[in-house]
Order: structure tokens, then sequence, then C-alpha cells
């Protein structure tokens, strides 16, 4: 048989096992459905609703300042006040101990005091909400200080945000095309479990004494989640459009050549990481710490600048990065694929994928020759 109609043999086998196999179908398509909205509501603000912030406020010794900044404070309108009237020191603070609020106010005690105080629980201490709050009593301080001194202020602050790609793209679409890509690199990673089940039951023994070529089983095993890779996409795209309010602006071409890479260096990593594990939980192990170790550090929930200097150059190494870019290329970006960046991380992938499907199909024929002897 040549090696044509054995690789067709072989795919359409793996074809057929595929949709025999619930459970292929739960790790593919519904768990990452799972995980993206889960992630999706937690990062991306699935509520539509506006920021607010609750608040408490101790006035304990009530004078013409404190009455001042009182009124000041309730006019902010990011402020939802947990009651109307101040509560006492002790009151607060119990409020703040308990995550009742998000933060307690302390007003000067007297008219020529100059100290607001502001109390937080220490969890809550590095938190967005927490930092929201501390920054917008800063401007406040900095407006009632101009006020006191009866200076106007001559500059003021206006922001915009802009963006490689269309204007009515927002942080939810730069989240989506992330998950879309840890998605599919995580089929990839965990897809090949199938074979290391096989080489339990001793099925995989039984084929390597026949003419079967493992690299071509190998292969084929890749194009069929390659495929389940496109079920994918499409799913959580849809999803993050109707469900989110994605918007997306394609590129057909760069989006294919992305694609294709990315699904195949990942399908590739689950091939090596089958072939080096004799037991389902070897397997799973290492797919885990491949997938967590890339899932943080390779730009899928946050920008690559925002990480620490000295650990960004590992993340120019990881192949989910790349792959990340590209689906934001192609989906959101309309980046066209006349770009060095953008072939720089083809190449990138292509390496991690040729090298890891060369080393595996290696492991696989010396187990085999070991086997036969």
């Amino acid at each position: 048989m040549n090696s044509m109609k054995q690789f067709s043999k072989m795919f359409s086998a793996q074809i057929k096992m595929m949709f025999r196999e619930k459970q292929v179908w739960f790790w593919n398509i519904f768990f990452p459905v799972i995980l993206m909205v889960l992630f999706m509501v937690i990062f991306g603000g699935g509520s539509s609703e506006s920021f607010k912030a609750k608040i408490a406020i101790v006035d304990s010794q009530p004078n013409a300042a404190s009455a001042m900044l009182l009124e000041q404070l309730q006019q902010i309108p990011v402020f939802k006040w947990e009651s109307e009237q101040p509560v006492t020191l002790e009151a607060g603070n119990r409020l703040v101990e308990k995550q009742d609020i998000d933060a307690l106010i302390i007003l000067p005690e007297t008219e020529s005091a100059t100290t607001i105080k502001l109390v937080v629980n220490k969890a809550d201490e590095q938190g967005a909400t927490t930092q929201a709050v501390s920054g917008i009593l800063d401007q406040f301080i900095q407006q009632a200080n101009w006020t006191a001194a009866g200076a106007t202020p001559t500059f003021s602050l206006a922001k915009t945000s802009i963006s490689s790609g269309a204007d009515d793209l927002n942080y939810a679409d730069f989240l989506l095309t992330g998950m879309i890509g840890l998605s599919v690199a995580q089929g990839g990673l965990f897809g090949m479990v199938g074979l290391v089940e096989m080489r339990r039951n001793g099925l995989m023994k039984r084929l390597r004494m026949t003419p079967a070529r493992m690299g071509l089983y190998g292969l084929a095993g890749m194009l069929v989640k390659l495929l389940l890779g496109i079920v994918q996409i499409i799913i959580l795209t849809l999803i993050g459009v109707f469900g989110f309010g994605a918007n997306l602006h394609i590129n057909i071409f760069s989006l294919v050549i992305a694609f294709l890479a990315g699904g195949l260096v990942f399908n590739a990593m689950g091939y090596l990481f089958s072939s080096f594990s004799k037991s389902i939980e070897a397997y799973m192990g290492m797919s885990n710490i491949a997938s967590m170790l890339m899932m943080f550090l390779s730009g899928v929930f946050f920008p690559l600048e925002s990480l620490p200097t000295w650990l960004q150059p590992v993340t120019q190494m990881l192949p989910l990065t790349y792959f990340v870019e590209g689906m934001r290329d192609g989906l959101i970006y309309n980046s066209g694929i006349a770009s060095g960046a953008f072939w720089a991380g083809i190449g990138v992938m292509v390496i991690w994928g040729v090298v890891s499907f060369l080393v595996g199909s290696q492991v696989y024929k010396a187990k085999s020759v070991s086997d036969a002897q």
C-alpha cells in the first residue's frame, strides 16, 4: 500500500473514531466554550453596567471642612454609598473586614487637619476597584487643594484611545481572539490522549506489527484535530459576536495561514508528549504544564508589555504568543500578510511544529524497534 493510500485510510479511521468518542466532543468543543464564557465574563466585563464602587464614610467630628468634603464626595457618580449618613469608625472597619464595601473614607477630624484616609481590605489592596477608588480620590484631593488656594486649573486631561485596528475594537475583542487561540492550542496539546490509551491497551504494539507507518498515523491524527480546530473557531466566534458583542474585521488570508500553522504546531506538540508518555496521567501532566505556562505568558488575557521586563524574552520563544497574534491579525486587526513580523511568527511556529513532529516520530520509531526486540 502506497503512502498516500495508507494515509487516507488512517485519516478516515480516525475521523470515525472521533465521532464515536463523546469525550472528544466535550473536551474539544464544549469545554473550550465553557472556558471562554467564564473568562469573557470575568475579564471582559460581561455585564453592561457601568463601574461602581461601594463606599462608606466616617465623619467622627463634623466641621465646616468635613461638611464641604462630604458634600463634594457624594456628588461623585461612581461611588455607591453604603448609607446616606456617615458611619462610625468601628462600624466602617467591620464593613471593610467583611468586604461588604470596597473602601472606607475617613474625613479630617478638625478644620486644620489636612489628611483624608482611605481604608481597604488587604485582600483587595492591589485590585482594580481599589486602584480606581484611590485614583479618583487623588484627583478629588488635587481639585480640593486648588479650590482652597483659590486657583483655577490651567490644564486638563482629555483621554482617548487608538488601535492599529478599527475604531470599534475594544478589550472584549482582544480577549475573544486570545481565548480562541488558547482553545485551539489546548485542543492540540490534549488531543493526542487517544494514542496513549492505544499504547496502554496494547493496540499500538499491534499497529506497529503491521506495515502501517507511525509518522503517517500521527499526521492523520493531527489533521483530524485541525478539523476540530475549525469547528472550535466557528463556534467560539459566534458566541463572542452574538453573546458578547465582539467586533470582527477579518482578513481571510492571514487568518487561514495563522490557523494552519498554529493548529499543526500544537497538534505536533501533543503528538510529541504522547510519544514520551506511558500513561494518561503522564501525558496530561506534560500537557497541563505546557498549557498553563503559555496561557499566562503569551498575551491571551493582557498585553505582553504588562509583564515584567525580565520575563518578556521568554514570551518571544513560546508558539502560543505568535498564534494568538496571528489570530488577532486575521480576526480583528484585518492585517494583511505583507508583514515581516507576521511571517517571523509563522516561522517560529513552523520550527516548533517540525521539531516536535520529527522528535515524536523518532521516539515512536525507537519504541517500535525496542518492542520488536
